[in-house]
């Protein structure tokens, strides 16, 4: 009881000291709907940086030469078409920074950037939590997981307008390098943007341990229209359990606390924790080797043909997300979050296919979508009369029609 009392008296004292400076507060925001990571982040900042701050503080020293040094630069030069493309087409300013916060490199739109600007979110800029309070930067830096922060759940309310999505980066030793972030306004927030920065820190990651050291050829999942490990010349034999396990493991990078990865496998018809556990020891004997235990995440990156198209979407390159999509993903899986995740590339393969006034996708992808009559009419619309490849487009038309 008296421990109760305690952490009563805790809260009510929490809950006055907010509402003296909460910015949510002032937005018209309940305090007791927000995160709890948001609080505490908010109630530590609060000792160093004022909400009324205009701009991040700026680094001492030459941010130039530090870029110029980081082991990120690399990598993220082989990015760089595709980061390009994806704040250009979606308004997005994207950054990246040092283990300490520090912004070292960004690029965004002129509009955008000019507006990131404004606030210090450019090379130079400070983002920790001691110097620019509660951002989805300061976040994952100190967390080390994925973050999003949105409007006034910013400590800063010169950050009111905007949304931040951050994933960490980390080296071939498991070190925290910095973070990679994709920011915008509120109003051009995206329910892509999150899987979207993943998946680019991830293939930075994925480019770290390339060139840390010459990796031996690993094993390629395929789980696209079918179900296959190959390790070099070798056919790894799996059950079904093991292909959707190891599936998730490669659609998320940041790995699955036992808990989730039980409940994405089984839903509410979940078994004993200790079936799950089974099957991941079972595949760090026959088929990766490591999986890290606290949370379920390949020690080593896989070969994924999912992962790729993800990779693709994220990027803005609809050719080779439909050139590498080769149908549903495990098809015939009703685990939960098999179902979800393949429903997600499908729409998304789709609807790129649709936004593109490049009529071979819409020919390619029709080819595995025979009763998606939207998709053919797309593939007609954009051939030209003469164009022999009509044809094609017009009788899968008519038979999705007749079905």
């Amino acid at each position: 009881m008296a421990r109760h009392d305690s952490l009563s008296q805790r809260r009510a004292a929490l809950e006055k000291e907010w509402a003296r400076w909460a910015p949510a507060a002032a937005a018209g925001i309940d305090s007791s709907q927000l995160r709890g990571e948001v609080v505490q982040s908010w109630m530590r900042s609060r000792r160093t940086v004022d909400p009324e701050l205009d701009c991040a503080p700026a680094a001492g020293d030459d941010v130039g030469a530090r870029w110029s040094e980081s082991p990120l630069r690399a990598p993220l030069s082989e990015l760089s078409d595709h980061l390009h493309a994806i704040t250009h087409d979606s308004d997005f300013v994207a950054a990246v920074t040092d283990e300490d916060g520090t912004i070292l490199w960004s690029h965004g739109g002129a509009v955008m950037r000019r507006r990131a600007e404004r606030v210090g979110f450019a090379p130079g800029g400070r983002w920790d939590e001691t110097h620019m309070g509660t951002n989805a930067l300061s976040l994952t830096l100190r967390t080390g997981r994925p973050s999003s922060v949105f409007a006034a759940e910013h400590l800063v309310a010169a950050l009111h307008e905007w949304v931040c999505y951050c994933a960490p980066i980390r080296g071939a030793d498991g070190r925290q390098l910095g973070v990679l972030d994709l920011s915008t306004t509120w109003d051009r927030s995206h329910p892509l943007a999150m899987s979207t920065v993943r998946t680019l820190a991830a293939a930075i990651e994925a480019k770290l341990q390339q060139g840390k050291k010459a990796l031996a050829p690993g094993p390629r999942l395929t789980c696209l229209g079918g179900a296959e490990l190959i390790r070099g010349d070798e056919r790894i034999p799996l059950r079904r359990r093991h292909f959707e396990i190891l599936t998730l493991l490669a659609l998320e990078p940041d790995g699955f606390t036992p808990e989730r990865l039980q409940l994405a496998i089984y839903g509410d018809r979940a078994p004993a924790a200790s079936t799950v556990k089974a099957d991941v020891s079972h595949l760090r004997r026959t088929a990766v080797g490591d999986i890290t235990s606290r949370i379920y995440r390949l020690a080593t990156p896989l070969s994924c043909d999912a992962a790729d198209v993800l990779a693709a979407l994220a990027a803005g390159d609809t050719a080779t997300a439909v050139r590498l999509y080769r149908g549903p993903l495990l098809p015939g899986s009703q685990t939960p979050g098999i179902v979800e995740w393949r429903e997600y590339l499908e729409v998304g393969v789709r609807t790129a296919v649709l936004a593109s006034d490049d009529p071979s996708f819409a020919l390619r992808y029709g080819a595995k979508a025979l009763e998606d009559s939207e998709i053919h009419e797309h593939a007609c619309r954009l051939l030209p009369t003469a164009d022999a490849r009509r044809a094609i487009a017009t009788a899968r038309l008519r038979a999705a029609s007749r079905g």
